[in-house]
């Protein structure tokens, strides 16, 4: 492909060795010399980098801006304290998901990151809908993600202060002589930060990061088994416009105050569907976490059978998970195949492979809750 975008660490991935491809428009590095599986590893063990400047960092401002936010957002963001992140959807006036996201609550303004694919669409979605009376900022900047069970230790000897931050916490610091925006969150199920920089100071930060010796370099292809052991939803693969929140497993996505007798009730598109489903549950399909008997990876696209043949659902993410030592699925079954211990099988090469329903995460997560 031509005409792709670079993040702020391109030339840094490219000395690193890593191997390049597209991803939502841009050069990203798919994995490094040591291997997807080892970053995998290492991640679980130790620390990992990550490149996600490719993200969308939006800022929104203006009068009663939480509140504002809601009527896109069905999570309950008036209620969320300053310095405190919370994770969201943007739903569509049919029920489905627009793109799911982080919101910070940063004072006098909330600060936004979104999916690379979805980002264009986030930005034009907000400004035809908030343009009127809040100001959008899209801004340019790197976002590096440091993620793994020493990743406290890194942060502890460079900004320590970071440290006292818990689970889907923010704060503006000062590390390795830049000012950063530092949240206690990610994607991979560990412990870790998320590092907002400005676009100049990337790829020094990045090096200063990788110079200590917990840390490696990680690639999308460890990020992606990382977060599917995680039992973490990818947009456009384990949800989508085609999805609601409550079949996609996310209800509590959805804020209290924002249900059917909550101080804030509905107010969001498509909350007449969404919130039917969450009282009613009669939604005819789930999102499942699904563990492989055998071996053999059970890839996205795989059609889910019961024992007679007869189709109950499809997998939306699979491949093998390295720190559970089995492959391991999220997919969609239909209802009465939901619950734990049920066994359905995945149609591969012609052959029926045995899967068995499990709650994710498939790992034990590590977020440091204090």
């Amino acid at each position: 492909m031509t005409n792709l975008n670079h993040t702020p660490l391109h030339a840094l991935h490219t000395k690193l060795g890593a191997k390049m491809a597209p991803f939502a428009g841009y050069d990203m590095p798919v994995q490094y010399p040591l291997g997807v599986k080892k970053e995998h590893e290492h991640t679980r063990q130790r620390c990992g980098l990550f490149d996600v400047s490719h993200m969308g960092q939006i800022l929104v401002s203006g009068k009663d801006v939480a509140k504002a936010l809601e009527t896109l957002i069905p999570a309950d963001l008036v209620g969320l304290k300053k310095g405190e992140q919370r994770y969201g959807l943007f739903t569509s006036t049919d029920g489905g998901i627009i793109d799911d996201l982080m919101a910070v609550n940063a004072g006098d303004h909330f600060y936004l990151v979104v999916n690379a694919a979805c980002k264009d669409q986030d930005i034009a979605h907000l400004r035809t809908n908030l343009g009127a009376t809040h100001e959008i900022e899209v801004l340019d900047r790197g976002l590096l993600a440091l993620q793994g069970p020493e990743a406290r230790d890194v942060m502890a000897r460079l900004c320590p202060e970071a440290c006292e931050l818990t689970f889907m916490q923010h704060g503006r610091f000062t590390l390795a002589g830049q000012d950063v925006w530092i949240s206690r969150s990610g994607y991979t199920g560990e412990d870790g930060f998320e590092i907002s920089v400005s676009r100049e100071g990337c790829e020094a930060l990045a090096e200063q990061l990788l110079a200590e010796p917990e840390v490696e370099a990680i690639g999308l292809g460890a990020r992606d088994s990382l977060r599917l052991e995680a039992g973490l939803c990818l947009y456009g693969h384990d949800m989508g416009l085609e999805t609601t929140p409550v079949e996609a497993g996310l209800i509590w996505a959805i804020g209290k105050p924002r249900r059917h007798g909550g101080e804030r009730s509905a107010g969001f598109p498509g909350a007449d569907l969404i919130l039917h489903q969450v009282d009613a549950k009669d939604h005819v399909r789930k999102r499942v976490g699904l563990v492989a008997e055998g071996r053999a990876p059970v890839r996205e696209g795989s059609v889910l059978v019961d024992e007679a043949g007869n189709e109950i659902g499809v997998v939306t993410s699979g491949g093998f998970g390295p720190s559970v030592g089995k492959p391991v699925a999220l997919g969609y079954v239909k209802r009465e195949w939901e619950a734990a211990e049920s066994v359905v099988y995945a149609l591969v090469r012609g052959k029926q492979l045995p899967m068995v329903v499990t709650a994710p995460p498939f790992i034990k997560p590590g977020y440091y809750r204090g």
